[in-house]
């Protein structure tokens, strides 16, 4: 596959979940500059879910099994394919115990490509586009609430956090995981129940001092599909993933952003 195309491609870890793997994949293309079909970019997308444990359920010690392994199995298929820069549009494979692993296999495996951070990428994001002052709360499952994986990367970039409740980030790890109104039992389209969980987090944050929310799991994207909510400004990992992808493979083909 390599051979076939003169420049990189792009690999999507898909799976982490499927609509998330879905939505990274469209959004590469929505800030592709392109105007047929050939100049669009190459992306692989490999979704096995069936093969890779919860991430949260392992972070909380619910799975004895650490995910990195079957992550990595799909990493190796996408650059056996020709992939060159890889992203995991999931938050909580980048938790320490997990992306370390990931990261240290491609290192002992001699693997020729990239694998992006997204964690690293959001916060770099805020940096550049928002006000030093700027005070930022996140919603997500309990697995990136418990590790404290936000909290760590945005106080070294000596950026404000609000914190939230575990109470609050309960509802919103329910509105992602119940398995009758939650995002991953229904992502297209996402039930009203799950909907307005996500935006009732959102507006507490608000209120509690919050000027942005990071959406930080990539299925939250699926059910706010805007910038913004009641003027809170929503941070989407998953786009600035897909920008950071395009960006690392074919920087001359990124549209320009601005919030």
């Amino acid at each position: 596959m390599g051979n076939l195309i003169q420049g990189k491609v792009i690999g999507i870890v898909g799976g982490v979940g499927p609509y998330a793997g879905l939505d990274l994949n469209q959004k590469i293309f929505d800030h592709t500059i392109a105007g047929t079909d050939q100049v669009h970019l190459p992306v692989l997308l490999a979704s096995f879910s069936p093969i890779i444990n919860d991430r949260t359920r392992y972070l909380l010690g619910k799975d004895v099994e650490n995910p990195a392994g079957s992550l990595f199995q799909v990493i190796t298929l996408l650059n056996s394919a020709g992939a060159d820069v890889v992203g995991i549009p999931c938050n909580t494979a980048h938790a320490h115990s997990i992306f370390s692993r990931v990261q240290r296999m491609i290192h002992e495996s001699n693997l020729c490509l990239k694998l992006l951070n997204m964690i690293s990428e959001v916060t770099a994001e805020i940096q550049s586009s928002f006000e030093k002052e700027i005070k930022i709360g996140v919603i997500s499952t309990m697995g990136t609430f418990k590790t404290g994986l936000y909290k760590e990367y945005l106080a070294k970039a000596e950026i404000v956090m609000v914190p939230p409740e575990e109470s609050l980030i309960q509802e919103v790890h329910s509105a992602i995981y119940d398995t009758v109104y939650g995002i991953k039992a229904h992502s297209n389209p996402v039930t009203p129940q799950a909907r307005r969980a996500a935006e009732k987090a959102i507006r507490i944050l608000a209120k509690q001092g919050a000027d942005a929310v990071i959406l930080g799991c990539t299925e939250l994207p699926l059910a706010l599909p805007v910038d913004s909510l009641d003027g809170i400004a929503l941070i989407d990992p998953t786009t600035i993933l897909a920008r950071a992808l395009i960006r690392d493979s074919y920087p001359q083909k990124l549209k320009a952003f601005s919030r």
